[in-house]
C-alpha cells in the first residue's frame, strides 16, 4: 500500500499542497499566493474561483514535484482558513459572491445588535464562541441579506453554505459530497459543540435555513474521492480539520495541558483541554480541538488578527524592509532607549479584547524612531499579544490540571518562526520556554496524518506523539524588572487603543 498523502493546506493569502512520504518527510510541495481584495475598509474577500484554481493547480505543482501520479497518493488531507464562508450555487457549483474572509468585519452591527437584544449568553453556551464579526454565522446571514434574490434561492434549497473545506470537498468530488468536520463547524456560530450538532434556534437567530449547512463529521473520515477528471485517477479524501487544529494536531499536542501557537497572517494559541470543555471567565473561546472516532477533545484558544500581517505592513505599506526575513535582523538594530508601542489593531482586536472597532495606533514616537524602532515595535507586539492570550489561558486552565497551568512551554509553528530574533522575543515576555519543531509544516503534517492515519497508511496517536522532535529551545532571558515594564507599556498601549 502506498504511505504517500497529500495535504491541502489554503490559507488567507496562499494556496500550498504538500505531499509527504512514509516517514512523514516532504516529497514534494507547490505554493500559490492569490489576490486580497479590500472593497471598503475593513472588509475583506477573495474570489472562490482563485482558491480553487490555485488549489487544483498546487496539487499538480506537488505531484509533479515529487515524481508522483495520483494513483500514488494513499489519501488526500484537508486544511483551511477556517471562518471565511462562500455560498454557491447547488447545480453550477458557481459562487453567488466573494468569499468574505475571517479578517472581515462589516458584520459588526448585526454582531452588536444580537448582543443589545441579550443574545450573546446562548450563542457563548452552545458554541463556546463570543458574538464578533470573525466567525461565519453572521457573514452568512450578510450574504443572504445583501445578495440579490441569494435569500429566496436559499429557502428553495437552490444555495448551499461552507467554509473552505467544504467548496473544497464539493470542487474535489464534483459536486457529490457536501460536508465539513466538527472543527470547522464550531467556528460558525451556528454548531453546539456539546451536542454535536447544527442547532435551530441559533440559526434561526441569524435567519439562515439549515438547509444550506454541510452534513458534519469526524476530523478523520471518509468524505468521498477526488473526481477522476482532475488527475487521472481517484484519490480518497480521510482528512479535515481547521488550519489551527490541524496544527494542534501536527504539533502532537494530544495530552491535555499542552498548548501550541501558529504565526500566520495571524496568530492562534490553543490549549487542548481533552473531553472537558472549559468555558472562559477570560474572553477565550471554548472549542473543539479534533473529533476522531466519535469521540470529541475540546480546546481553549485565543486568536490575534494580525502577527505576521504586521510585517507584510512594514514590507507593503511602509516598505522599509523588503522581505519580510528582514524584520529580525533590521529589529535588532533598534535603539533600546526607545519604548516604541504598535498596537496593530488594523482589523480590531482579537482576544481577550474582541473590540471590532480598535484600530491600530503607535505610541512612544520620538524625532529619532526610525525603520528599525518600528520593525522591533512590529515583532514585539507579537510577542506581547502572546502573552496577553497564555497569561488568560494560564488563567481559565488554573487548577484542571494538577497544578501545572504556571509550567507553559509553548510549541510553535508558522512562518514567523523561522525569526530566531522574534522567537527569543516570545520566550523573553512569556518567561517561559518556546520550542520550535525540526517539522515547520505543522498544519499540513495534521491534515496529512488525520487523512493518513485514516486509512491505515500512517501510524495512530500515540506513535506519531513520539515521533515529534524539537529543532531548538528557546529559553527567557530577560532580566523580570525589564518584562514587566514592557509588559506595563504595552497595557498602556491597549487600554488607550480600545474603542469602548
Amino acid at each position: 500500500m502506498t504511505r504517500f498523502v497529500l495535504a491541502i493546506d489554503q490559507g488567507t493569502t496562499s494556496t500550498r499542497s504538500i505531499i509527504f512520504d512514509g516517514n512523514m518527510r516532504v516529497a514534494g510541495i507547490g505554493q500559490l499566493e492569490f489576490p486580497q481584495h479590500y472593497p471598503r475598509s475593513g472588509w475583506v474577500e477573495h474570489d472562490p474561483e482563485d482558491i480553487w484554481d490555485t488549489t487544483v493547480e498546487t496539487m499538480r505543482l506537488a505531484l509533479a514535484g515529487a515524481g508522483l501520479g495520483a494513483r500514488d497518493i494513499a489519501a488526500i488531507g484537508i486544511t483551511n482558513q477556517r471562518e471565511t464562508v462562500i455560498l454557491w450555487d447547488r447545480e453550477t457549483g458557481r459562487p453567488i459572491h466573494r468569499a468574505i474572509v475571517w479578517q472581515d468585519r462589516r458584520t459588526a452591527d448585526l454582531c452588536e445588535r444580537l448582543r443589545a437584544a441579550g443574545h450573546e449568553g446562548i450563542f457563548a453556551e452552545r458554541t463556546g464562541l463570543l458574538l464578533d464579526p470573525y466567525f461565519s454565522g453572521t457573514k452568512i446571514a450578510w450574504l443572504l441579506d445583501n445578495v440579490y434574490g441569494a435569500r429566496q434561492r436559499a429557502e428553495a434549497g437552490k444555495v448551499l453554505a461552507g467554509t473552505i473545506d467544504t467548496f473544497l470537498i464539493w470542487r474535489l468530488t464534483g459536486g457529490r459530497v457536501h460536508a465539513t468536520d466538527a472543527t470547522n463547524a464550531s467556528r460558525t456560530l451556528l454548531y453546539d459543540i456539546r451536542k454535536n450538532a447544527w442547532d435551530g434556534e441559533l440559526a434561526r437567530l441569524l435567519g439562515i435555513p439549515l438547509s444550506l449547512l454541510p452534513e458534519v463529521r469526524d476530523s478523520a473520515d471518509d468524505y468521498g474521492v477526488s473526481d477522476r477528471s482532475l488527475f487521472g485517477a481517484e484519490i480518497p479524501i480521510r482528512g479535515v480539520a481547521g488550519d489551527q487544529q490541524a496544527a494542534t494536531i501536527g504539533q502532537a499536542c494530544f495530552q491535555p495541558g499542552m498548548m501550541k501557537c501558529t504565526y500566520g497572517t495571524g496568530s492562534f494559541a490553543v490549549l487542548n483541554t481533552g473531553s472537558t470543555m472549559v468555558p472562559s471567565n477570560n474572553r477565550l473561546l471554548t472549542t473543539i480541538a479534533y473529533r476522531l472516532n466519535g469521540e470529541t477533545t475540546y480546546a481553549l484558544e485565543g486568536s490575534i488578527f494580525v502577527a505576521g500581517a504586521a510585517v507584510q505592513w512594514l514590507r507593503d505599506g511602509l516598505k522599509i524592509i523588503r522581505e519580510a526575513s528582514e524584520s529580525g535582523r533590521l529589529a535588532g538594530q533598534a535603539d533600546n532607549t526607545q519604548a516604541i508601542y504598535l498596537v496593530p489593531a488594523f482589523v480590531g482586536l482579537g482576544a481577550p479584547h474582541w473590540d471590532a472597532e480598535a484600530r491600530g495606533a503607535i505610541f512612544g514616537l520620538t524625532r529619532n524612531t526610525g525603520p528599525a524602532e518600528l520593525a522591533r515595535a512590529a515583532l514585539e507586539s507579537v510577542a506581547f499579544q502572546t502573552h496577553d492570550l497564555v497569561d488568560a489561558m494560564r488563567k481559565d486552565w488554573q487548577g484542571r490540571d494538577g497544578g501545572k497551568a504556571h509550567e507553559t512551554v509553548l510549541r510553535v509553528d508558522g512562518g514567523m518562526v523561522a525569526s530566531d530574533w522574534t522567537m527569543q522575543c516570545i520566550a523573553d515576555i512569556l518567561a517561559a520556554p518556546v520550542d520550535r519543531p525540526t517539522i515547520l509544516e505543522t498544519t499540513a503534517l495534521g491534515a496529512a496524518w488525520l487523512a493518513g492515519s485514516a486509512i491505515g497508511a500512517w501510524p495512530g496517536q500515540e506513535e506519531f506523539a513520539r515521533q515529534w522532535s524539537l529543532e531548538r529551545r528557546f529559553l527567557p532571558q530577560m532580566p523580570e524588572d525589564i518584562r514587566a515594564h514592557k509588559l506595563a507599556g504595552w497595557r498602556d498601549a491597549v487600554r488607550r487603543t480600545l474603542s469602548r
